[in-house]
């Protein structure tokens, strides 16, 4: 690992893991405290909290407990309020963009069917001029 500014060596004694979660096993072993601590990184619902706090695993029951208290702060509660109002935000802007993308696709087609139409409108009259030539010979 480096020094950010002068890239000097900081130490040799750095490893990193990446932990794939999905991967992680359904059963949960409450001896494997990394799993443990995995799946709690995992867990989504409240049944996938409940199903860890089941094991009575004192570190476990701890974290989710300090969770817990942080979770029911009012801060917390903004956050997670300010956060899903970005997600909402952020669909609504790619959905309008798209919609405003397929509004102009739409112009741009009519406008090709309409010089079309006046192209073919030009050689319907020289068509009907031509016969009229014709017909006068």
């Amino acid at each position: 690992m480096l020094e950010v500014t002068s890239h000097e060596p900081l130490t040799d004694k750095c490893a990193l893991h990446y932990f794939e979660l999905p991967k992680l096993p359904a059963s949960i072993n409450a001896d494997n405290g990394r799993d443990l601590w995995l799946t709690l990184f995992k867990a989504e619902t409240e049944e996938e909290l409940a199903k860890i706090e089941a094991l009575e695993v004192p570190i476990m029951s701890e974290a989710l407990q300090a969770y817990r208290h942080v979770a029911a702060s009012p801060e917390f509660r903004e956050i997670e309020r300010m956060r899903s109002k970005a997600r909402h935000d952020e669909a609504q802007a790619l959905k309008n963009a798209e919609r405003r993308g397929e509004e102009r696709e739409r112009e741009k087609l009519q406008g090709v069917i309409a010089e079309k139409d006046a192209a073919l409108a030009g050689k319907d009259a020289e068509i009907a001029r031509l016969r009229a030539q014709l017909g006068k010979n």
